[in-house]
């Protein structure tokens, strides 16, 4: 790195020690899933928002609420329902009389979006409308309330969650909005011996304090480091190859035009690269490599591979679609 700005070598050497300083704190209270929580800074760092996909038990909610203590952000979670509406997440308009003079007047009362790191539990319990008004928060950082714009103070990323094993009662996000996700996270069981040491945590005392490795402050200038930290067009290339691979087509894998609907579109591409940048700098490297285009690229074009009939009815998924991209695209 160019040290003539020496504020941008501390912080890169800040963010590079981030990484180890973090798995310890949130690994003091969470047990194994060291991959998860990589994916979470790679898109915190990258002022990415991202879905957990993973069934119910396997502590999602205590790990982004770990995050945010091990990063001094403010946390916050809403639970989607069928019956949630739209003010129930961005606030809405309150009449309330001035005692002092006595006169009326609309108050805006901040609903639960205006914090740092929100958790949104299932949310494709939710109908398209409610699912929508965080979603608007999410790409804008502004609520429309009342016909008044709010901006949302940063630094703001939402951690969603859907559960794969039920689809009774739901609303499933279509593509668009998915596409706003910069990651979408698998989050498996644990090992015999994980899961040994999560129930001795448990169930033997209180659950470990998590002391702030980095404040609020610090983080917003990392997030504005990363987009000023050098690349190579050697893996702009390929984020762009594995993106347009996706997408069925006379240049595509045999299994994606065998099996997949359509594919990811620019932003992919685009998250691939600060994903990549991102990786690279917590590992101390100034400059990102293809090895770190592969490392991110399950977890950006997971969500965005479409699945036809033909790849649901021969119980393909979208891991092994990736699997084949990876495997069969060049990096040179």
């Amino acid at each position: 790195m160019d040290n003539t700005n020496e504020d941008d070598g501390t912080l890169f050497d800040t963010l590079a020690g981030a990484r180890e300083r973090l798995l310890s704190a949130i690994g003091s209270r969470i047990v194994g899933q060291e991959d998860v929580v990589e994916q979470m800074l790679i898109s915190l760092f990258a002022e990415g928002h991202s879905i957990f996909i993973g069934v119910p038990g396997l502590a999602k909610t205590l790990l982004v609420q770990t995050m945010a203590d091990a990063l001094g952000l403010d946390f916050g979670r809403v639970q989607f329902t069928p019956d949630l509406m739209p003010a129930d997440i961005t606030g809405t308009e309150i009449l309330e009389e001035n005692r002092t003079t006595g006169r009326r007047e609309m108050r805006f009362l901040q609903g639960p979006v205006f914090t740092n790191l929100l958790l949104a539990d299932e949310i494709n319990r939710a109908p398209a409308k409610t699912q929508a008004a965080l979603l608007q928060a999410m790409q804008e950082g502004t609520v429309t309330a009342g016909g008044a714009t709010h901006v949302l103070d940063g630094p703001f990323m939402v951690f969603a969650t859907q559960n794969p094993i039920e689809q009774e009662g739901t609303y499933p996000l279509p593509e668009a909005q998915l596409d706003r996700f910069m990651f979408s996270i698998n989050v498996g069981y644990p090992s015999e011996d994980e899961e040994i040491e999560i129930v001795e945590r448990t169930t033997t005392g209180s659950l470990a304090k998590v002391e702030p490795v980095l404040d609020k402050d610090t983080l917003i200038r990392l997030q504005g480091l990363v987009r000023r930290l050098p690349t190579s067009q050697a893996v702009h290339r390929y984020a762009v190859r594995l993106a347009r691979a996706s997408r069925p087509g006379a240049s595509s894998v045999d299994q994606v035009n065998q099996f997949v609907s359509w594919g990811a579109g620019p932003r992919a591409s685009q998250y691939l690269a600060l994903g990549a940048r991102v990786r690279a700098a917590l590992y101390g490297h100034e400059v990102p490599s293809v090895e770190d285009v592969r490392a991110v690229a399950h977890g950006v074009l997971g969500h965005r591979v479409v699945r036809n009939f033909q790849a649901e009815a021969a119980g393909i998924d979208s891991h092994s679609i990736v699997d084949s991209i990876l495997d069969e695209v060049s990096a040179s």
